[in-house]
């Protein structure tokens, strides 16, 4: 079987298929006030959030495309 995926956005233009991070919010505006901090952050600081919890890089979403 052959699934094609339709990326948008960010995923499509950086190539990103895969879920290694993220973080829960109950509260929309919160979740809004987060993402924008962390787009403000550089690389390192990203790679070492991920790291901090998932060192191996493993996939987080399991079954649709895994």
């Amino acid at each position: 079987m052959n699934i094609a995926l339709e990326l948008t956005g960010f995923a499509s233009k950086y190539g990103a298929i895969r879920l290694v991070w993220y973080e829960e919010h109950f509260d929309f505006g919160d979740a809004v006030k987060r993402e924008k901090a962390i787009k403000g952050w550089n690389r390192q600081w990203k790679i070492d959030l991920i790291e901090k919890d998932n060192p191996e890089w493993h996939e987080l979403f399991k079954g649709l495309w895994w």
